[in-house]
């Protein structure tokens, strides 16, 4: 059974791999799923005028205040399953990179593009997962106007 990509991030760092990963999900779908985050914001444009994604985000991956945005943004606008990181690109981060990859969510997914095909293979992430300020499924990543209206409603 094929991997259903349906309400995931992907983690946009390598422009080609992402158009060429989105197209090969999406190009013949009506309504995208995928959510892109990445620095590219007209790269992600494309991507969405292309209607290959769901949305975007722009996300400097180095920058723990704008991935707790990232983060922030998502718990309240999507429902995302899970993250999807090129393996190359998880391959080659630091140990401070691997660690806000490994916060993003408790399920991560390394992709790898099988040669020049557009085939993809998902490999589930070797390293343990961090629940704190940089995860989008978390508790923590309610904006304070989310916490608020949910704690008027028990009054």
């Amino acid at each position: 059974m094929p991997f259903k990509v349906n309400n995931y991030l992907l983690v946009d760092i390598d422009d080609e791999f992402s158009r060429a990963f989105a197209q090969h999900y999406f190009a013949n779908a009506e309504n995208s799923t995928l959510v892109v985050a990445g620095a590219n914001s007209r790269h992600m444009v494309k991507l969405m005028f292309d209607q290959l994604v769901k949305d975007y985000c722009y996300c400097d991956f180095s920058n723990e205040i704008s991935v707790s945005e990232l983060a922030s943004y998502l718990h309240e606008h999507h429902d995302i399953q899970g993250v999807l990181i090129n393996q190359t690109d998880y391959q080659l981060a630091n140990d401070a990179q691997k660690f806000i990859y490994n916060s993003l969510h408790k399920i991560r997914y390394l992709v790898q593009q099988d040669g020049h095909s557009f085939s993809f293979s998902f490999i589930p992430c070797p390293d343990p997962a961090h629940i704190n300020h940089l995860s989008c499924q978390s508790e923590i990543a309610e904006t304070t106007a989310h916490a608020l209206t949910a704690k008027d409603e028990f009054k």
